[in-house]
C-alpha cells in the first residue's frame, strides 16, 4: 500500500487514500497511520465498505477495545456501537464532547463508519484541543494547568433518556454503579507527541475542582465556546462507506442534527487509552 495523506486544514484533519481498510493492515502501514493520526488528529477515508467484524479487527490493530455500557451494539460484535438516529430515536451527541471520558483510561481513539445517511445534513465536526489551548493567553493557561475536573457518565446518559424500560433501567443502573465519577486534568499531555491541550467537554465534565461552583461554571462555559471556534475545527460531510479515525485524547467532536425526520446510522469502534496526565 502507498498512502497519500492530504491535510484538510492547518491544525486538524487529513484525507487518506491508497488503502483498503477491509484488508489486513501491515505493521508498516499501521505505524504510518498512527504517525498521521498524531499529526492531524482525525483521518478521513472514502469508499471503505467494511463489515462490523472487519471494523472491529481494524480497530484492534491500535489497542484493546471498549464495550459501551449503554449504547446498543451489533448483535455478534459487541465492540461495535450502533448509532441509529431518527425521529423515533433522537440524537444525543449534538454537543462538543470527547468520547467516554467517564472512565479512568479514556479512549485513545475511535473509528466511525457511515452506514445509512440522510439525503443531506448529518455532518460531524472535530476540534483540536491542542490548538484551542495554545490560543489561550499564557496567564489563563497557567491557571488551567494545575486544575482537575470531574467527569460523570450521568451528565449525558440520563435515566430519563436511557432507562425508560425495565431492561434499560437494569442496564443503566449497572452502568451507573460501575462508572463512578472520575477526575482528570483540565489540560492533558498527549502521551506520544507531548503536546498539551484542553481536556474538558460538554458531554461529561461537570465541574472544575478547587474552584467555587460559580467560578467553575463560568470557566467551563467559556472553554466550551472557545473550543468551538471555526479556526480550531474541521467539518466532514459524510458519504456512504466513509470512515473517520480520530485521536480521542485531545479532540472533541459534534454531530449536527439537521437531517430529521430522516434516518442516520453509524457504526463506532472505540479503542481504549491510558490515564490522562
Amino acid at each position: 500500500m502507498t498512502l497519500h495523506i492530504q491535510a484538510l486544514g492547518p491544525v486538524i484533519g487529513a484525507l487518506v487514500s491508497g488503502i483498503t481498510l477491509s484488508e489486513p493492515l501491515p505493521d508498516a502501514v499501521r505505524a504510518e497511520l498512527e504517525a498521521a493520526l498524531f499529526k492531524h488528529h482525525v483521518l478521513f477515508f472514502e469508499n471503505q465498505a467494511i463489515t462490523p467484524t472487519q471494523q472491529r479487527d481494524l480497530a484492534r490493530c491500535f489497542g484493546p477495545l471498549h464495550v459501551h455500557p449503554i449504547y446498543p451494539h451489533v448483535a455478534e460484535v459487541p465492540e461495535i456501537i450502533v448509532l441509529d438516529t431518527s425521529d423515533n430515536n433522537l440524537p444525543d451527541n449534538d454537543n462538543w464532547h470527547t468520547d467516554v471520558t467517564f472512565i479512568d483510561t479514556p479512549p485513545l481513539g475511535a473509528l466511525l463508519s457511515a452506514k445509512l445517511l440522510p439525503p443531506s445534513g448529518g455532518d460531524t465536526l472535530w476540534s483540536s484541543g491542542i490548538a484551542a489551548y495554545e490560543a489561550l493567553s499564557v496567564p489563563f493557561q497557567h491557571l488551567l494547568d494545575d486544575l482537575t475536573a470531574e467527569h460523570d457518565i450521568l451528565k449525558s446518559f440520563t435515566a430519563q433518556r436511557f432507562a425508560r424500560t425495565p431492561q434499560e433501567q437494569a442496564r443503566w443502573e449497572e452502568a451507573r454503579v460501575k462508572n463512578p465519577v472520575v477526575t482528570h486534568p483540565v489540560v492533558r499531555t498527549h502521551p506520544v507527541s507531548g503536546q498539551r491541550g484542553l481536556f474538558v467537554n460538554e458531554g461529561f465534565t461537570t465541574r472544575i475542582l478547587k474552584l467555587d461552583q460559580k467560578e467553575s461554571d463560568v470557566v467551563l462555559a467559556y472553554l466550551r465556546s472557545h473550543v468551538a471556534k471555526p479556526e480550531f475545527t474541521v467539518r466532514w460531510r459524510w458519504k456512504e462507506n466513509d470512515l473517520a479515525f480520530w485521536d480521542n485524547r485531545l479532540t472533541q467532536h459534534y454531530a449536527t442534527v439537521d437531517y430529521l425526520p430522516h434516518r442516520r446510522i453509524m457504526h463506532r469502534a472505540t479503542i481504549l487509552g491510558d490515564k490522562p496526565y
